[in-house]
């Protein structure tokens, strides 16, 4: 698979200043507004070199935003990885140790193992269990639209819908390597109002991702109630909202062998006509498309072992 090279247009903002924090947790702060109303969260760098989610949160600090019900947290989840940016290799912070963001379940959380990102998500693990709605801001490794990551629930599918932002909504289950953050727990129980979201704002180091990030937190705290439309209206930058379309994904290739390689040079988004197209080869083994009318979603350079090599799926509308 061809690997583009994508300059770096964004600068990592000074978040230092936000370590101290009041929650005993470095660089998560929560703000009460003293009103009764939901827990918000907005989460920036689950991976370290995502940096629209850092420049985002930092925005909300510098433009004073504090909510007028309920509480805001504001948090910056793998500081570590962060903390090594290089914008001359700028893939290899993505995490220290292994992926922050396929270590929310129970099991791995409560389980013997150790790390980096293992003992960061630990330390959060006390502050997610109270939070109602959550933002996780991430990007991508390809130039494409950005996309609205909800879960396979409904009630994820109606919050997208709700924010009528980005264009693209996903509805997927995730990745066989392990759970993300905006699955943890009740996040995924349809029987359980509490609800995440995970955007990809666009490629890694694009321009533009920051002001999807921007507009998205923005909208996300509207959505509750935490900003009043003059601090919306103000603040945000996408005034044209398309209508919306939603990817039912309906299976992740994940790598079973120690190299895999795709047929052509995929950045996603791409639909393929016809059932039994060849997508690439896993090892020896063919892969094809299990539908017509099959939808690529960010399929991956990190083509290892384990790891989800692309998602599949189908527009709903």
């Amino acid at each position: 698979m061809t690997d583009p090279a994508y300059p770096v247009e964004l600068t990592p903002p000074d978040i230092r200043p936000y370590r101290q924090g009041n929650t005993g947790i470095d660089y998560a702060t929560t703000f009460d507004s003293g009103q009764p109303g939901p827990h918000v969260m907005i989460n920036a760098v689950t991976h370290g070199n995502e940096l629209c989610g850092a420049i985002a949160v930092d925005f909300l600090y510098r433009h004073n935003i504090r909510p007028l019900i309920g509480k805001l947290t504001l948090s910056f989840a793998n500081i570590e990885a962060y903390a090594r940016f290089d914008p001359a290799n700028p893939t290899a912070s993505r995490f220290i140790e292994e992926d922050f963001n396929r270590l929310w379940s129970e099991e791995v959380l409560d389980g013997p193992r150790d790390s980096v990102e293992l003992r960061r998500a630990r330390q959060m693990r006390p502050l997610i269990d109270t939070v109602d709605y959550l933002l996780d801001i991430h990007s991508m490794q390809h130039a494409t639209k950005a996309l609205m990551l909800c879960g396979p629930l409904d009630k994820g599918i109606a919050l997208a819908r709700a924010l009528r932002h980005p264009e693209i909504v996903v509805s997927d289950k995730g990745h066989a390597a392990g759970r993300r953050l905006r699955d943890y727990r009740f996040f995924s129980d349809a029987a359980d109002p509490r609800n995440a979201l995970l955007i990809e704002c666009g490629q890694h180091w694009e321009k533009s991702s920051e002001t999807v990030a921007i507009d998205n937190a923005l909208r996300f705290l509207f959505h509750y109630g935490q900003i009043d439309r003059s601090t919306l209206d103000r603040l945000v930058s996408t005034q044209d909202l398309p209508p919306q379309q939603v990817i039912q994904v309906t299976e992740a290739v994940t790598v079973k062998n120690d190299q895999f390689n795709f047929a052509q040079p995929y950045l996603g988004l791409e639909v393929i006509e016809k059932q039994g197209s060849l997508l690439g080869h896993d090892g020896d083994a063919p892969v094809y498309t299990p539908h017509d009318r099959c939808v690529l979603i960010m399929p991956s350079r990190r083509l290892t072992k384990g790891q989800t090599a692309v998602r599949l799926g189908r527009y709903l509308d």
